[in-house]
């Protein structure tokens, strides 16, 4: 099978490259430079010369404050260049699978949200526009999935574990948020499960997290810390105290993931061992 993977150079198209050539598939892979998925012509030309088997598209505007003053970039890319991939699988034929985000729900409530729920109301211009390709994708195409994910770390990029560390190096004391709830998701575990949905036709919508439970990003901040053997303080915050964010985050990041196993794919394995594997692969 020969993969048209897009974001190469982020932590999940990375992971996603690695697992593609790891089960001896041709992986084909992408980054802003070489195929600018806003360019609709470069797309076309990119995509027909490789003549894919199947996309799994990575690539996103996905730093969500700087988002809120660059609406009209963050759309280019999370909309439209969504849609210019969605235009051209469907001349080819070939599957597409979109990486999406909690973001698209409005996160009130504490019940688990479900992969075919369509009560969206996005509450910050990234959450919108990834909705916005969502919506391109299913409207488009028929042999798609939208597999919608939360909290990610990976090895190749920044991420919440990697700035926790950074910052425990300068303070004995750090304040994280207690009532924003959900899931991490490791690149690593996630790349294994999209590689194994493309290599299917059970097309549609699912979520995917690390099981292990619900959490805060409190949580996850002490578990950081526990298993690095750091003494850094974690003092609970609400989001309104907390008060440095310029868009506004979901509190309620649960996401369903039952339809996974529903559909024989095998769900990733718990946070706390991510976290454990992870920490080994990085340096802190």
């Amino acid at each position: 099978m020969k993969v048209l993977v897009t974001g190469v150079s982020g932590q999940l198209g990375y992971d996603v490259v690695n697992e593609l050539r790891k089960r001896g598939c041709q992986a084909v892979g992408f980054d802003v430079s070489e195929m600018d998925i806003t360019d609709g012509c470069k797309v076309a030309e990119v995509m027909g010369r490789v003549k894919p088997d199947a996309v799994i598209h990575c690539a996103a505007w996905t730093a969500v404050d700087a988002a809120e003053d660059n609406e009209e970039k963050v759309r280019l890319v999370n909309a439209d260049g969504t849609k210019n991939i969605a235009v051209e699988c469907k001349k080819l034929g070939c599957k597409l699978l979109y990486v999406s985000t909690d973001y698209v729900f409005d996160g009130q409530g504490d019940k688990p949200w479900q992969p075919d729920c369509k009560d969206y109301k996005p509450l910050n211009v990234y959450g919108q526009t990834k909705l916005e390709g969502e919506l391109a994708v299913s409207e488009l195409l028929e042999k798609y999935f939208v597999v919608r994910i939360a909290w990610v770390f990976g090895k190749n990029g920044n991420n919440f574990i990697k700035t926790m560390l950074r910052l425990a190096q300068t303070h004995a004391a750090l304040r994280v948020v207690n009532d924003q709830i959900g899931t991490p998701t490791y690149t690593f575990d996630l790349a294994r499960l999209l590689v194994d949905m493309i290599e299917t036709e059970k097309y549609g919508y699912y979520h995917a997290t690390n099981e292990g439970g619900y959490i805060s990003w409190c949580d996850f901040a002490k578990e950081i810390f526990r298993q690095a053997g750091y003494t850094t303080e974690v003092i609970p915050v609400t989001t309104a105290e907390y008060g440095l964010s310029k868009a506004a985050r979901p509190f309620n990041s649960r996401l369903d993931k039952s339809k996974l196993i529903e559909n024989g794919f095998n769900p990733l394995p718990d946070w706390k061992d991510a976290l454990t594997r992870y920490l080994k692969e990085i340096d802190y």
